[in-house]
Order: structure tokens, then sequence, then C-alpha cells
């Protein structure tokens, strides 16, 4: 089967892959087709804890059609992809190995990965864990280490239960956590933002597209799931891949102290920072989509 986004004139279709996880899942990415232009190394997209593949609804078409091939995934236990019967799967390690999963099954062996939040701590581990696989990495506003205030805040209402009746409602809920990283947003963007965040049943009852379980293992982990120490894997990848890094200027997990530290980590890393949005840039501003294309650019 096949779906359709459109990104203003744009029509792009993408195809529906489905590919099997170490542990036997089911798990789906949105497959762009590159345009008809030179093939170059493609691009998989993954996503933030709670979000799934429609993050990158608005990036991923204009990707593609500057000849990269695209994979955005669904993280097992998001979207479409099956949820795992053993919660404590729910790790960056595991999800780095079922994206290797998914490089082999598709015959893909170097990817640029472009990681939102999680999905950036996702690519640092499958780093860690197959470098030859990396090409170049885009980090869109995580790091090694972030602030705990921030993750706090997601750690508040990750896996816990809401009552939605309309689709009002789901827009509602969708400024109420995200208000603060989106203050421009109209009615009209929170709208289209709850439809990537929720899904409808045939049913007609709408739900957050994520196992609530997801949230399991951090609170196994307690405190220390707040505070989590990358530095060594980023090192790995940002000193040895191009790495462009992605910052909200607003950002409350990935500060500007912490940003600071990692380009003094990484002396080559480019950077961009976007005004008036916090965690996470949706990839469809001006000054992060420039940045984007100007460093896929010089990646071959």
């Amino acid at each position: 089967m096949g779906g359709c986004v459109l990104l203003k004139e744009f029509p792009v279709a993408f195809v529906e892959r489905r590919w099997t996880s170490p542990d036997g899942l089911s798990l789906f990415a949105r497959d762009y087709a590159p345009g008809p232009g030179v093939a170059r190394p493609p691009v998989i997209a993954i996503h933030g804890l709670t979000r799934n593949s429609a993050d990158f609804e608005a990036i991923a078409p204009l990707l593609a059609q500057s000849d990269r091939r695209v994979l955005a995934v669904d993280v097992r236990g998001r979207g479409l992809s099956d949820r795992a019967p053993d919660p404590m799967t729910y790790t960056p390690e595991v999800y780095a190995r079922d994206v290797l999963a998914l490089m082999d099954q598709a015959a893909i062996d170097r990817a640029i990965f472009l990681g939102t939040s999680m999905g950036g701590l996702i690519t640092m581990a499958l780093t860690a864990i197959r470098p030859k696989a990396v090409v170049a990495a885009i980090l869109n506003d995580i790091g090694p280490e972030v602030a705990t205030e921030g993750l706090a805040r997601i750690a508040s209402y990750s896996g816990q239960p809401v009552e939605i009746e309309t689709w009002a409602d789901a827009a509602a809920y969708a400024r109420r956590i995200n208000g603060v990283a989106f203050p421009h947003y109209s009615d009209a963007d929170w709208d289209g933002f709850a439809r990537r965040i929720f899904r409808q049943q045939p049913d007609g009852e709408i739900g957050l597209d994520y196992d609530p379980d997801i949230a399991v293992p951090i609170r196994a982990a307690g405190a220390k799931a707040l505070v989590p120490n990358l530095w060594p894997d980023f090192r790995r990848l940002a000193r040895k891949k191009p790495t462009l890094l992605v910052r909200g200027g607003n950002s409350d997990l990935l500060s500007a102290e912490i940003a600071d530290k990692m380009k003094k980590a990484a002396p080559s890393m480019a950077y961009v920072e976007v005004p008036g949005v916090g965690h996470a840039p949706i990839l469809d501003e001006p000054e992060a989509r420039s940045a984007i294309f100007e460093f896929l650019s010089e990646v071959q």
C-alpha cells in the first residue's frame, strides 16, 4: 500500500514499508523514494519519545526531492509499529538494533541519521554498535547530556492516560503540553499537531499514538533516567562523522550551556539555532531547513 502527504504544492508519495525486529516485532516506516538525480546515501529519520514518523512529514518530502531516499521510522511501540510485550525493551539500545535490522533487511549499508530528541540518542547508540553504518548525523535538539527540567517535563506526561473525545480536545492537549515550545502556533497548527500524535480508531475513539508502557523503563530507572551521560558516544560520533546540531532557541531540554559544551567537544560540528522555538524544532522552520540542506550538500 502507498500513502501520500501534501507539502504546499508538492504531492509526495511514500511507500509503507515493514520490517522485522531482532525479537520478532513487525515495525513500520514511511519510505520516500528519491528524485531522479544521482543516488546519494539515504536519510533515516528517527522521532522522539512519544512521537512517530509523522513528525517528518514536512522535511522528508523535501529531502526526497533533493535525491535522498528517506526512511522515517515508527520506533517500536509507536504509530503503526507493534507494541512490545516486554516494556523493558523500550530503550535506546534496543531501538538502535531495530533500526540496524531495517538497514540489513532493506540492503542499506550506510545512511545519514536524522534524530529528533530520543532519535538522537538512538543515533548515538547505533553509532557505538555499528559505526560504519553512519555516514553523518543530524541531532535535533538533543545531546549527550540533557537539562533535567526539560526531561522532567517530558516524563511528567509520557505514558499518562488522557481523556479525549473530539479532535478539539486533542488539539487542546497538544497545546497544553507543547505550547511553551511553539508560542506562535495558531489553532490550525495545533489541530495539525494533534493529528500527528493521536490516532482515531475505526470505532471513532481518539487516543495517543503510542504504547503507554514506553514510560516503564524511565520509571524503573528513577533519577538515573534524568541524567544520562552519553559524552563518549557523542565524541565518537561528532569527532569522526560529519554532524549537525539543531537547537531550539527556547529549548528546555538542550540548554545553551550544553550546546556550548558540545561545540567545544566537537569543534568541527555544524550548528544552527532556531529562534522562538523550544523542544524540539519541527524542521520546517527556515533556519533549520536551510542548515540541513547546506549540511547535506557536503555529504556524499
